[in-house]
C-alpha cells in the first residue's frame, strides 16, 4: 500500500511513523508512506502563503484550493488512487469496518485540514471521502490521519508478527475483545481464571466469547444491535 499525506505542518506526523509497527511495516516494504508539504507548491509566493481569511469574515483561517489542487493533481498525474481522504469532523464516523475496507486499497492520498478547514471547492472538486475520528475537534488533522493510518496498516497481511492478532481485535465481530491475562499466574492473591489454564482451547474459546458478549452488553449495548 502506498499513502500520500498532505499536509501544512508535516513535521507533526514524523514520530509515529519512525516507531513500532508502523516502523516495522514500512521496513518490510508492505506500506510506503510518503508526507508532502503544501507549502511546497505554494508557488512563487516567497512566503509560501497556503491559507488566507474567509470570504464573509469571520475568525480563523481558511487553507487555499490552489496549493493543495496542484499537489494532489501530481499525485495523480503518477498514479491511481483508490480514494482521496480528507480528515475532517464533519465526516463519516471512523471504525473497525472502514479500516478493513481502507486496508484492501493500494493507493490512498490523505489530506489534513487546519485552521479553519480548506476551501471547500477542495472538498468539492478532489475528496472521495471524508472520515472523522470523533465528534471534536483538533489543531489540525494531522493527529487523526495517524490515527487512521495505525488501524489501517496493522491489518495488512505480514505487519503482524501474528496476522490472527487483528482478527481478534475489540470491533472486529461487533464485539469488545475479552479480558487478557499473563504471568504471573496468582499475584497478591488474585489468580488467573482457571480456564484459560486448562489447556483446554475448546473451553478458552468458549469462555472468551462470553465474556466478549458480557463486556459488550455492560460497555457498548448498541454493537449488539
Amino acid at each position: 500500500m502506498r499513502i500520500d499525506i498532505i499536509s501544512a505542518v508535516p513535521d507533526l506526523l514524523a514520530s509515529p511513523f519512525n516507531h513500532s509497527i508502523l516502523k516495522r511495516a514500512q521496513d518490510k516494504g508492505l506500506v510506503s508512506v510518503n508526507v508532502h508539504n503544501i507549502r511546497d507548491f505554494a508557488g512563487n509566493d516567497p512566503h509560501k502563503s497556503i491559507d488566507d481569511y474567509a470570504f464573509g469574515g469571520g475568525a480563523g483561517m481558511v487553507l487555499m484550493i490552489e496549493p493543495i489542487a496542484l499537489c494532489i493533481e501530481m499525485l495523480k498525474s503518477e498514479r491511481a488512487y483508490d480514494e482521496i481522504i480528507y480528515m475532517t469532523p464533519d465526516g463519516e464516523t471512523f471504525n473497525q469496518k472502514i479500516a478493513n475496507q481502507c486496508s484492501l486499497y493500494k493507493n490512498v492520498i490523505i489530506l489534513c485540514g487546519h485552521y479553519k478547514g480548506v476551501d471547500q471547492r477542495v472538498r468539492d472538486l478532489y475528496i472521495t471521502r471524508e472520515i472523522s475520528i470523533g465528534d471534536f475537534v483538533l489543531s489540525g488533522g494531522e493527529l487523526a490521519a495517524n490515527v487512521f493510518c495505525d488501524a489501517v496498516i496493522r491489518l495488512i497481511p505480514g505487519v503482524l508478527n501474528d496476522e490472527t492478532s487483528a482478527l481478534t481485535d475489540s470491533f472486529q465481530d461487533n464485539l469488545l475483545a475479552p479480558p487478557v491475562y499473563t504471568r504471573p499466574e496468582k499475584w497478591r492473591e488474585v489468580v488467573v481464571p482457571e480456564v484459560l489454564m486448562s489447556g483446554n482451547h475448546k473451553k478458552i474459546e468458549e469462555w472468551r466469547m462470553e465474556k466478549a458478549y458480557e463486556l459488550t452488553k455492560l460497555k457498548r449495548p448498541d454493537l449488539l444491535k
